[in-house]
Formats: structure tokens, sequence, C-alpha cells
């Protein structure tokens, strides 16, 4: 049976929230799914453009729903997107590892948010060998996959 992150990505449409002026935006694991043809956006309020996607600046300015989100923004920003993913319907929102904070996970309980924290997005998308999928094989060797 599949775990939680492994199920995560089988969702339709997903939008990756980063804040590239901050911190690097999630280019793997959105360049990954968009390889694979999975339907993709990218969120970030300090690009225009992506890989020659466009870019838009917040969730509400998507031009159609997702069905899941990934957040890799600064730690102090993570509450904030998790909010924002809420009002925009978004139920289902990945953390990526490092950036959750307590007020995010707090936001998500409240507004029913299922939330993943504490992996990294890349281990579970990320299909040839690279040094994320060493990571996955010592992850799911201990039992934590």
């Amino acid at each position: 049976m599949p775990s939680a992150h492994e199920s995560f990505w089988s969702h339709a449409s997903f939008a990756f929230v980063g804040h590239s002026a901050k911190a690097p935006f999630p280019k793997l694991s959105y360049g990954e799914l968009r390889r694979q043809g999975c339907k993709v956006f990218a969120v970030d309020p300090s690009l225009a453009t992506l890989d020659g996607d466009p870019v838009y600046p917040d969730l509400a300015s998507l031009p159609e729903p997702v069905e899941a989100v990934v957040i890799e923004t600064p730690r102090a920003e993570t509450a904030e997107q998790v909010r924002r993913a809420a009002d925009a319907g978004i139920l289902d929102v990945w953390i990526h590892a490092g950036r959750d904070t307590p007020e995010a996970l707090a936001v998500a309980a409240d507004r029913g948010v299922r939330l993943l924290t504490g992996r990294c997005a890349v281990m579970y998308v990320k299909r040839d060998l690279s040094y994320h999928s060493i990571h996955k094989w010592i992850v799911q060797l201990t039992g934590r996959y």
C-alpha cells in the first residue's frame, strides 16, 4: 500500500509555491512532474517565467483550480501559504522538508488541510538515478518512506 507521501503524487494538478528572491524555487520537483506530463503551475511573486512557463504571483491568480500544492518558501512565509492554499480550496499540501513551522501546522489543523511535512518532495517524484534516488533507497531501507 502506498504511503501518504507516495499517494500525494496521484493528483491530476499541482501548484509549486516558492519565493525565489529569498530562496531557490522548487525547480527539481516542478520540472520532474512537468517532464512526466503532469499539469503543474509555478507560483512565485518574484518570477515572471520559469523554463518558458508563466509564473503566477499567488495561488488566487492561477488560471484554474489545482488539487495539491507543494510549498517551498522561506519558513517565515509558510503559514501564510498554507492559509492561501486553504482559501483556494486546496486541502492537500506538502511543506518541503525544513520549511514547516508550528504556526503552519496549526493553520493546517484549523483549516482541515491534509498536510505532509518533513520529507523532500524530489525523493518521491524523481525516477532516474540521482542522489535523491539514493536518499529514497536509504529512507525505504530504514522504514521511514
